[in-house]
C-alpha cells in the first residue's frame, strides 16, 4: 500500500476516535463533559432510594433463609435418636 494513501487514512481514522471519545458516554458514574453530558440515572436521589431498599430487601430474604436452614439442621439434629 503506498504511504500517500495509508498514512493519510490513518490520520482520519485517529481523528474519528477521538471525536467519538469525545461524545461517547463515560460510564456510570462519571458525566460527560460540555453539552453531551447529563446526570446519570443511578446518582438521582429517587434511584438511590430505590436501590437502598432493595439492597435491605435482599439483606432481609437472605437473613431469613439463613434463620430457616438454622431451624431445620437444630430439628434435624434434634431428632436423630
Amino acid at each position: 500500500m503506498l504511504d500517500r494513501f495509508f498514512f493519510p487514512l490513518m490520520a482520519l481514522a485517529a481523528a474519528m476516535v477521538i471525536a467519538l471519545a469525545l461524545v461517547w458516554p463515560q460510564g456510570i458514574g462519571a458525566r460527560s463533559p460540555g453539552p453531551f453530558g447529563h446526570t446519570p440515572i443511578q446518582q438521582t436521589p429517587e434511584m438511590q432510594a430505590a436501590m437502598k431498599r432493595q439492597t435491605e430487601a435482599s439483606q432481609k430474604r437472605i437473613n431469613q433463609a439463613r434463620e430457616t436452614m438454622r431451624g431445620m439442621q437444630a430439628e434435624a439434629i434434634a431428632a436423630q435418636p
